[in-house]
Formats: C-alpha cells, sequence, structure tokens
C-alpha cells in the first residue's frame, strides 16, 4: 500500500505503522478512532468501442464518483457482534481507500495457511459468519465477498466478517471499467479477482451468499477449494456442471457443505438454517479428551523426597538423566550397634562351621 506512516490519507486518515496482512493501520483524525485501510487502484478507463485507447483528459472526479455509494453503504449495515464496522471510504488521486474498525485479530486465510482446521473448530467460525450472513440478508443486503480474507479472528476466537465495502468497491470498478459492455466486465472480474471460487457464485442474492460460504467452510475443512482453481475457465466450467472434489475430509460438517454447494438456489441452506445446524452439532461436540484418550498428568509432578546430588564427575547418567536420588536411613540409631556387633558374630559361627567341615 502506498502510504508510509505519518501521511494523511484522503484527508482523514493518519497511518500510523506499516502494512499488516489485515491491512493499513491508520487513525481517523475526526474521531480518533483506530482504522485499518485497505486500498484499491483505480485504473483508467477504456474509450468505449476501442480497446486499448484511453481518456485524453483524465476524469479527476471518478474516484469521488465511486467511493459515494460505497460510503452510503456503510450506513445501511446493521450493527451485528459478528460483523467488522466498516467506516467508510474516500478516493484520491488513483487508489480508493476502504476504512474498518481495527481490533486485536488476524485474518482468517493467514490462521488457514498451515493446513486443514479440525471440524469442530470450523463449526464455531461457521456459527458466526452465519449469524453475520443472517444480520445482512434480513437488512436486505448481499455480501459478495465471503472468503477467508475478509474475515478478522480475534483474539478470544471469535470470527468477524468484514469485506463487505471492499467487496462493493471491487464490483462497482469492474462495473466502471465494462461500461455497457458484458464481456468487458467479466474480464475486468477475471482480472481483478482471479480464480477464487468463493468469488464466483452460480447464484446472485443471498443464496450466492451462502454458497460462497459452503465454498469457504470446505476449503478451511479440506486445505483446498472444492473447485480447480488453476485457471478461472476450468473453475467457472467446473462449477457450472457441478464438478467438484468429494468432501470427505469434511467430518461431521460434510452433510451440510455438500448441501450448500449441491442444492439448487430455493432449496440451499439459509444463513439461518446453517447457524441452527452448526450450533446443534456443537451442542454434542465432545470434549478435548475423547474416548479412550488418557488425560495429560496434573502438573507440577512432585520430586522425589531428598537433594539432588550431582554426579562426582559432574556427567549425567545415561538418558541425560540425573541420579535418583536416595532417601534417609529408616534403621533407628539406637539399634545400629546390637545389628552390628550381631553381624560380627554370625560372622564368626559361619567361618568355624566352614573349618570343622573341612576338616573332617
Amino acid at each position: 500500500m502506498r502510504a508510509a506512516p505519518g501521511q494523511l490519507v484522503a484527508g482523514r486518515y493518519r497511518v500510523t505503522d506499516r502494512p499488516t496482512g489485515a491491512g493499513l493501520p491508520a487513525q481517523d483524525v475526526h474521531t480518533g478512532a483506530p482504522v485499518l485501510l485497505h486500498a484499491l487502484d483505480l485504473p483508467e478507463l477504456l474509450v468505449a468501442g476501442e480497446p486499448g485507447d484511453l481518456y485524453e483528459e483524465p476524469d479527476h472526479h471518478r474516484g469521488d464518483r465511486l467511493a459515494e455509494p460505497v460510503a452510503a453503504l456503510a450506513d445501511r449495515v446493521p450493527r451485528h457482534p459478528r460483523l467488522l464496522v466498516e467506516t467508510g471510504a474516500a478516493a484520491e488521486g488513483d487508489l480508493l481507500w476502504v476504512a474498518a474498525e481495527r481490533v486485536a485479530g488476524a485474518p482468517l486465510d493467514e490462521l488457514a495457511d498451515t493446513g486443514p482446521v479440525p471440524p469442530y473448530r470450523v463449526a464455531e467460525l461457521a456459527a458466526d459468519l452465519a449469524g453475520a450472513l443472517r444480520a445482512l440478508h434480513g437488512a436486505g443486503l448481499v455480501h459478495g465477498n465471503v472468503t477467508a480474507g475478509a474475515v478478522l479472528v480475534c483474539e478470544d476466537g471469535a470470527a468477524l466478517l468484514g469485506g463487505l465495502l471492499l467487496g462493493a468497491a471491487q464490483e462497482a470498478v469492474c462495473a466502471q471499467l465494462a461500461g455497457p459492455v458484458p464481456r468487458r466486465r467479466y474480464e475486468a472480474r477475471a482480472d481483478l479477482l482471479g480464480p477464487l471460487a468463493e468469488r464466483w457464485p452460480a447464484d446472485a442474492g443471498p443464496p450466492g451468499d451462502c454458497w460462497a460460504l459452503g465454498v469457504l467452510l470446505y476449503r478451511l475443512l479440506t486445505g483446498h477449494g472444492p473447485y480447480p482453481e488453476d485457471d478461472l475457465p476450468t473453475l467457472l466450467a467446473a462449477v457450472r456442471d457441478g464438478r467438484r472434489y468429494p468432501a470427505d475430509g469434511c467430518g461431521p460438517l460434510r452433510s451440510l457443505v455438500e448441501e450448500l454447494l449441491d442444492l439448487g438456489p430455493a432449496a440451499r441452506p439459509t444463513a439461518e438454517d446453517v447457524q441452527r445446524r452448526v450450533r446443534a452439532l456443537l451442542a454434542g461436540a465432545p470434549e478435548p479428551f475423547g474416548p479412550g484418550e488418557e488425560e495429560a498428568p496434573l502438573l507440577p509432578v512432585v520430586r522425589p523426597a531428598g537433594p539432588v546430588v550431582p554426579h562426582p564427575r559432574g556427567r549425567r547418567h545415561g538418558g541425560g538423566h540425573l541420579p535418583v536420588p536416595r532417601g534417609p536411613s529408616r534403621v533407628p540409631p539406637a539399634l545400629l550397634g546390637p545389628l552390628l556387633v550381631g553381624g560380627v558374630l554370625l560372622a564368626l559361627v559361619a567361618a568355624l562351621a566352614a573349618v570343622v567341615l573341612a576338616a573332617g
């Protein structure tokens, strides 16, 4: 992102640190609130009918015309504990900036890079995301950007769904680049979004969001998408024909994921259905120590009595462990004398017996 700490962006946001995976840290100078910024390049517009030709005079207000409806969308988003608050959008030069609240957490795509996520953890994330989508759909809004990069996982493990304004800004840029030519919009989206299955639902509206949620859950559970994503034509053909990889790795969420991906928009589970089903699954989730597994011993482990005696030469015995210290003698001191005398007498009797046996 082309902004350095201390720089004022779009006349409102003071950059406070270097960019991270979650965005560019800044402070809203109007409210003092910490925010994260995301930048979207504004490419030059093509002259209708002549690909490759550019406008001779740059349109300095084009960014403002794009930012206004995106900023207005922020006012329509309902407040929900699982929706990241996105505060607005503003254009400056050849960039369109989108701002969202800054909370402690990490993007879901970074956390999922290490491989498949355990199914009950995915169910917890699904409950949060379905609740956020349910609130949006109830307000008459469609998200359109349900991806791992749009999800922030907080320090307490809760998932916040963001990316609504950034997704809307991307679609607005593609629409402006395309003009009245549908083919150009496809090309613009292909260049901007790439072959990421979640951004290419076969259905519009809330059913498309739920389909994208199914793709995301599959990706988290298996470590890869349900469709080939080598290139966009292959991806779109697989989505259109319903050709996807098996859901064998989805565990207890398999039936839900398959319904989200396979059923048509009318029969597909809604966000409310998803939330209800994953909550029921979580209510019966096993404890961390399942059947047949032994719990770890309680700590601290009690050390044997007595001092720890180092080896005389400073070396440890085999295995790298110190020798086990011996405990104190259990023989009372008053009995030590008689026991010693008795031992000597027994030794003399044994010696005399041996002499007699040898002599005769």
